[in-house]
Formats: C-alpha cells, sequence, structure tokens
C-alpha cells in the first residue's frame, strides 16, 4: 500500500516516520479518557489527510469499526461491575446471571474507540513508511533476517495477483472450475520455484560473501526534525498525563471522568503537536 507521495510525512527520513506513527499508536494504548482519544484520532486522521493517504486509512473503516462495535457489545456481556443496570437478562448458561450495566457499555464504547484509534494510526504507519527502508533500519542487526522479510513482504503480493490470475483462468475454462486447493497448490509450486530463482540471483550478485553493506550518513532535514520533536512532545505529554494523574478515566462502580482545564490543554497539546509539522511543505517533492 506504500507510495512515495509529496507530504512532509512521506518526506521525513523511515526512521523518524516510523517513530512518530508509533508514539501515536503507544498513545491511544496508554490512554482510556474519551477526550484524549479524539484528540487521538484526530491527529491520526488529520496526518493521513494531510500526507494524501486519508482514503487510504478511512478504508481501514470498513475492517476496524466491526471490530471496534464487537468489542463494545463484549465487554458488557463478561463484565457485571457498574451500580446502573439497564437490563437484566436472566440467567444464560455457562455465562450464569447477565446484567447490563450502563457503565460496563461506556467502558465497552471507550475500549472500541481505543482499538478503532490504534488501528487507524497502524494504517497510517504501513501507508506513509517505506517498507525498504524500515527494513535497511535492521540490517545492522541482522543482514540475512532484514533481506529474508523484504523478500517474504515482496513476494506476498506477487503471489497474490498469481493466484487472482489462476482463479480467473480456471473460470474461463469449459466444465467445472478448479477448487481453491488446485489454485493454492499451483500458486505454492510456483512460490517454490521463484523462491529457487531468486536464492540463484542472491548467490550469483555475492549474497554469500558476507560483505556487508556500507552505512550511508544522511544530514536530518528539516522534516526530520519537526516529526521528531512531534514523537517527542507527544510522548511527553503522555508521560507527563500519567505521572500527574491527568485524563484519568474511573470507570467502576461509577463511570467518572475529568473534563478540566489539563484535560482539555493535553488533548489540544496533543492535536497541535502531531499536525503542526504538516505545516512545512518545503522540500516535499516525490
Amino acid at each position: 500500500m506504500y507510495e512515495r507521495r509529496a507530504s512532509p510525512l512521506h518526506a521525513a527520513r523511515a526512521s523518524v516516520a516510523l517513530a512518530w506513527s508509533l508514539v501515536l499508536l503507544s498513545a491511544a494504548l496508554a490512554f482510556e479518557h474519551p477526550l484524549i482519544l479524539a484528540a487521538l484520532a484526530a491527529a491520526v486522521v488529520g496526518g493521513a489527510v494531510l500526507s494524501g493517504v486519508g482514503g487510504i486509512v478511512l478504508r481501514m473503516l470498513r475492517f476496524a469499526l466491526p471490530f471496534a462495535l464487537l468489542i463494545a457489545l463484549i465487554n458488557p456481556l463478561v463484565n457485571r461491575d457498574g451500580l446502573t443496570v439497564i437490563f437484566r437478562f436472566g440467567e444464560i448458561p455457562p455465562f450464569g446471571q447477565v446484567d447490563i450495566t450502563l457503565e460496563s457499555l461506556g467502558y465497552g464504547a471507550v475500549l472500541g474507540a481505543r482499538a478503532l484509534v490504534v488501528l487507524l494510526a497502524a494504517e497510517l504507519l504501513t501507508a506513509t513508511v517505506d517498507p525498504d527502508e524500515m527494513l535497511r533500519l535492521f540490517r545492522r542487526v541482522s543482514f540475512r533476517s532484514a533481506l529474508t522479510a523484504a523478500l517474504a513482504v515482496r513476494l506476498v503480493p506477487v503471489l497474490q495477483r498469481d493466484g487472482r490470475r489462476l482463479a480467473e483462468a480456471g473460470r474461463c475454462r469449459a466444465g467445472e472450475a478448479p477448487s481453491r486447493v488446485a489454485v493454492l497448490r499451483a500458486v505454492a509450486t510456483g512460490a517454490l520455484d521463484r523462491a529457487a530463482e531468486v536464492a540463484s540471483t542472491l548467490e550469483v550478485r555475492g549474497y554469500r560473501s558476507g560483505v556487508r553493506p556500507r552505512t550511508l550518513h544522511q544530514p536530518w532535514s528539516r522534516h526530520d526534525v519537526a516529526f521528531a520533536v512531534s514523537a517527542v512532545v507527544v510522548a511527553g505529554v503522555a508521560v507527563a498525563a500519567h505521572v500527574l494523574a491527568v485524563a484519568e478515566l474511573v470507570p467502576y462502580p461509577a463511570f467518572e471522568t475529568e473534563l478540566g482545564t489539563a484535560e482539555w490543554a493535553c488533548a489540544g497539546a496533543i492535536v497541535a503537536a502531531g499536525l503542526l509539522p504538516f505545516a512545512d511543505r518545503r522540500g516535499i517533492g516525490p
């Protein structure tokens, strides 16, 4: 899904873009306060739109929304805490007495919203971080593992296209179309042949020599600095909020959450820090 676009996030180096996306994702996992989750969602969706991948990230809603709704509905069924009972199902084997409380319903909605933000942040990472550059980050740790992962990632779309072509060819034949097992067997056979060819090509190009590639030192650009500072600020806000007990949520026995000046300041800082790096549009050519 990655495609280089003219945006500040795409212009930043892969390590910085990866760190920025992971900070937003980690902050979503660290908070349960609805206002902070809304601020993180605004930063993620705003970053996606300003990066030119808004359509890609929003398409994740087709999967993320049902998943979030499932979480929101399961929590009231398995969690019977809370003081305000709004519905009694009675005795349901093997769960026993099932009572739906307003607190468990509200907390389930919060958990679903958090899962939604995490999935959108992960989709933003996938759409804006160059996978090849990201894999190069790990070559110092294990060059062979990085190359293996790169080949595996690159071959997955190829195998998917092979499977679609084989299935379409089978449907064009007279008589009964081939089964999925037959298509899978043909794709797997082709994958083994392709892997052997790739291994031979790597051996010819000196992969077995064990010579490590040179490390390329590139100076940091304005976009690298901007997104690095943004990631540090968002992480700092999250740490400070937890240390100072700001933006906390107490779902049981009564649903309680603060919505004061500190919470609004925390949310505003996250949105501002997350989106300000996109204001500099210089040097963002693809």
